[in-house]
């Protein structure tokens, strides 16, 4: 990167830990106070400021538990497709409307959560989204309550949810850019990503139980009250009162795309590389949000003997030390003299392309157990993207990551929509599995492709002469 962060930091107080002040370049005028921050200088002159180790270790604790419960409240759906669509008799095609509806919400809030984040602080839009959806997670069972139209009611539910949750990785993305440096990005980036394999296996282990105990509205309830719990924790014991007071003027000024913004627009969105970090992340994140719908409903139409906490667990819990070895391996190789894309690319190859050979293999086989390795070597890998393309847009422009990983999620979300609605009506006029997973091996190779012909890690988001990473 154009920075590099310095051994001695300057003291400041832990309730300053996540200020704005980062946001409009004024770290060298701030006094000397309580807890370290890990400051970098830029080549223009300009100064970073990262967290310091003890800040990072407790930031990527609580964020992976925030990322944990954002795919807790995202994977009840799947988890209790098959019971609500006997409960309320819809066939394949419905239950795919209800499942894609996620989407079209996901979509409309990625690159303006994106932008927000960049200007006023991830940390508070990830706080706001998490409440909200925390809160449409508990009053979801309620809804059945209010009219028959129950199809319509569970869409709008899940179209609210995908509105809520479409900030927190652009959120994210913007937060790691500014607090966390290159040559550990990647294995933050990684260990906080595992939140999303570690929520759907909390979900698919203990929602199964509760679905076959209680019924499925107590999935709802259980996900839903523990983001809300996070949320207060995190107010009580990371942020302090000033930082979680957010005021309408900033959101209406971080909200504005500025003429006079230091971030060349148009040069940027010119370039090759941006667009194929952007392509790439499209069709990495429709094919994970296909097999994340329709893996639990293909294992209990394949295997309708086969328990529910087996296949909603097991493949998740493998891609838990999967994700966290890509993100060591990933800056053990850069801090070894391996160049930046090199390694990026290598990370994207597994994360793409191996594993749909994985997904292949799931539409080939009769029986359970090879089943079970399959989806869980294929999602496994799959964490790779963690470190491959997901850093990738950090590389190219820190400062406005979030924004850009945001037009990528945005795409990921749209071609998300059309995959997940498209897999139900394969399912339901072919009858067969195979049509789906051939779907998602075409989707990632088109990306993954892209990424190896034209992807770069050089830093594009400045005037000033690119570094070659």
């Amino acid at each position: 990167m154009a920075s590099s962060s310095g051994r001695n930091g300057v003291q400041v107080y832990s309730s300053d830990l996540v200020s704005l002040h980062h946001h409009n370049h004024h770290y060298h005028q701030q006094p000397p106070v309580k807890n370290a921050y890990k400051e970098g200088t830029k080549k223009d002159g300009t100064v970073d400021s990262y967290w310091s180790r003890p800040e990072s270790r407790i930031w990527t604790v609580m964020l992976l538990l925030g990322t944990c419960l954002l795919y807790c409240a995202r994977v009840t759906m799947p988890i209790c497709a098959v019971a609500m669509s006997s409960h309320f008799d819809w066939d394949k095609k419905q239950s795919g409307i209800v499942l894609s509806s996620f989407f079209w919400g996901y979509c409309l809030t990625q690159i303006i959560g994106g932008h927000l984040s960049d200007r006023i602080g991830g940390e508070k839009v990830l706080l706001l989204s998490a409440s909200a959806w925390g809160f449409i997670t508990a009053i979801t069972p309620l809804l059945t309550y209010i009219s028959s139209a129950h199809l319509i009611f569970m869409t709008i539910a899940r179209f609210l949810m995908g509105l809520l949750q479409g900030v927190y990785f652009p959120a994210l993305a913007s937060l790691f850019s500014q607090k966390v440096r290159e040559s550990e990005r990647a294995f933050t980036c990684s260990t906080v990503g595992t939140g999303s394999q570690f929520g759907t296996l909390v979900i698919g282990g203990a929602g199964s139980l509760l679905l076959d105990w209680y019924g499925w509205e107590s999935v709802f309830y259980f996900s839903g009250l523990l983001t809300l719990i996070w949320v207060y924790c995190m107010c009580k014991y990371i942020l302090n009162e000033k930082e979680l007071i957010i005021r309408l003027e900033h959101v209406a000024k971080g909200l504005s795309l500025s003429k006079q913004t230091k971030v060349p627009w148009k040069q940027l969105f010119k370039k090759a590389p941006i667009w194929a970090v952007i392509v790439a992340q499209l069709s990495m994140g429709s094919t994970f949000f296909t097999l994340l719908s329709w893996l639990p409903t293909f294992f209990k139409d394949t295997f309708p003997e086969s328990k529910g906490w087996v296949f909603n667990v097991v493949p998740w819990l493998v891609a838990i030390p999967t994700s966290l070895f890509s993100g060591f391996l990933s800056d053990h190789l850069i801090n070894q003299g391996y160049k930046t894309i090199t390694v990026r690319k290598f990370m994207q190859v597994i994360g793409s392309g191996v594993s749909s050979i994985f997904a292949l293999c799931m539409g080939q086989t009769s029986s359970f157990c090879k089943a079970i390795v399959f989806a869980s070597v294929s999602i496994g890998l799959q964490t790779f993207n963690h470190s491959g393309i997901s850093v990738n847009v950090q590389d190219l422009a820190p400062s406005c990551a979030g924004l850009l990983f945001g037009v990528g999620n945005t795409g990921g979300a749209l071609l998300g929509v059309v995959c997940v609605y498209l897999a139900g009506h394969l399912i339901e006029t072919t009858g067969s599995w195979v049509s789906v997973f051939n779907l998602v091996a075409t989707v990632n190779a088109l990306g993954l492709c892209t990424f190896l012909i034209f992807g770069e890690a050089q830093r594009m988001d400045t005037d000033s002469a690119y570094i070659d990473l």
